[in-house]
């Protein structure tokens, strides 16, 4: 397996980098696609992990596909298609899979274009925090595709049906301040600060207990599609395990200590 996904640790905090130069940043390898679930089920594994930052080496954030590979039609790409049908399900989609069942809360430090099926890996990221030089474009219509990956269930969620619409649609570009007033990124910063900026988004969550975070992060994918009730019910199963953790323990102990040394 290559080095098409680097992953550094620094402390509690993990950087994995897409690192696929010659097809800039594509996401559609095999190798790519197994790098990828290999980090999120040891993060998932690793409890000493509090979150992850994913990013792109050099230019690009990722260009999704492989256009080289789609016009000499290698790979799924010059498969038929009912091959195709099974190549997605067990290539790309498993990325949006594996991003559903990460526990980690997952930040994209989207260092420069994330076009089609980077831009979707964006979107299933839970905070994205751009450089000024990213653009996102839902470009498949560009090239008579459609999101193959999922985007069209994670862009709505992010910016609303109309403006997924408009992006879909078009496959028109969004710029960094643009996505930003959509929604689409929480924070957009100059291209020398974009590592320091996701990173001090990292620490804030690793500041806080690893399982509460972890719980409360699949409380929030529930939400998307489970009912009210279900999410009352989720909730009331996990917190009698976060009032369990010693670290909650330790927490209300000095948030106590601290109100009894203010008032006294």
């Amino acid at each position: 397996m290559t080095d098409t996904l680097l992953i550094e640790q620094t402390g509690p905090i993990q950087t994995w980098t897409i690192n696929v130069p010659d097809a800039a940043n594509a996401i559609t390898g095999a190798d790519f696609i197994a790098s990828f679930e290999m980090a999120v089920d040891a993060a998932n594994l690793d409890t000493e992990v509090a979150a992850v930052i994913l990013t792109g080496a050099g230019r690009f954030f990722s260009a999704g596909g492989n256009i080289h590979e789609m016009h000499r039609k290698q790979g799924v790409f010059g498969q038929g298609p009912l091959h195709q049908r099974h190549g997605y399900a067990e290539g790309i989609q498993r990325i949006p899979r594996a991003m559903q069942r990460c526990e980690v809360p997952v930040i994209a430090a989207v260092n420069g274009p994330a076009i089609g099926a980077g831009c979707d890996l964006a979107t299933m990221c839970d905070l994205r925090i751009a450089s000024e030089a990213a653009f996102f474009a839902e470009s498949f219509v560009q090239l008579g595709l459609i999101p193959g990956d999922g985007g069209s269930w994670f862009l709505p969620r992010l910016v609303g049906m109309a403006r997924a619409a408009e992006m879909t649609f078009t496959g028109d570009r969004v710029d960094a301040v643009t996505a930003l007033d959509w929604g689409l990124v929480n924070a957009v910063v100059s291209a020398d600060e974009l590592p320091s900026a996701a990173h001090r988004m990292a620490e804030r969550i690793a500041a806080n207990p690893v399982h509460a975070v972890r719980m409360a992060k699949r409380l929030l994918l529930e939400s998307r599609t489970a009912s009210m009730e279900s999410v009352l019910t989720l909730a009331a199963a996990m917190q009698p395990l976060a009032h369990l953790d010693p670290e909650h323990h330790r927490r209300v102990e000095d948030l106590t200590d601290k109100k009894n040394r203010a008032s006294s």
